[in-house]
């Protein structure tokens, strides 16, 4: 894990039942941080992370948030979803509060900077091709970390840890220009297609950010 992130204690997602957020819960917790959430709607997803050890809470209220949250400021770290509105109840407290906080984005960039990181960016096919690759290099004793935007029926689950491999395999998305903060070996984009129109006022705007995706790709790669 980054160093960056070592220190924080404590893991407190706001969104938790989103696929992408809940892999991130999952991989804090397979790492033993303490990990909290916040959701809206009691998911199958946010029931299997419970049943994992993970405590969720369901009402946008600062009195649902663990103390062990409220006492801690220094040893915790809040991610949210760029789904999440700043007039949430929840995150207004921790702006207000002078809490770390950081786009799930972002913490995906910290966590995959340091690795052999594999991103397949894309309008469609992001999932079905990250989760081949990542099922390709698990058979071929390569072994990978996989952040995948769906429930992989061979594992189960939206996320593959391996502790001994440095290959990652994440998803690159291009909502909310969420896959310029990745900085990847191999970059993979599988379509282009017009999508994300509140983010994209044209296909243009689209391909550039694409573009920019593209040159993100770190010295000697691909």
């Amino acid at each position: 894990m980054k160093d960056s992130l070592k220190k924080y204690k404590y893991i407190y997602l706001i969104g938790i039942g989103g696929i992408g957020m809940s892999a991130l819960a999952r991989y804090f917790n397979f790492h033993k941080k303490t990990v909290f959430g916040h959701d809206s709607n009691k998911s199958e997803l946010c029931k299997e992370l419970e049943l994992e050890g993970i405590s969720i809470n369901y009402i946008d209220s600062i009195e649902t948030i663990s103390s062990q949250i409220q006492l801690n400021i220094d040893q915790s770290l809040i991610i949210y979803t760029p789904a999440i509105s700043f007039d949430q109840n929840q995150m207004s407290y921790f702006m207000e509060n002078n809490f770390f906080i950081m786009k799930r984005s972002e913490v995906l960039g910290l966590i995959t900077n340091d690795c052999f990181t594999i991103a397949v960016a894309g309008t469609h096919g992001k999932t079905t091709t990250s989760s081949m690759i990542a099922h390709i290099l698990t058979y071929s004793g390569q072994d990978c970390t996989a952040f995948l935007g769906g429930i992989s029926s061979n594992y189960n689950s939206n996320l593959l840890v391996s502790s001994e491999s440095n290959i990652m395999v994440v998803e690159a998305d291009e909502f909310d220009r969420s896959f310029l903060s990745l900085n990847p070996d191999i970059a993979i984009i599988t379509s282009i297609d017009n999508d994300h129109t509140d983010i994209y006022k044209n296909d243009q705007i689209l391909l550039e950010a694409f573009f920019d995706f593209s040159q993100r790709i770190k010295k000697g790669g691909k």
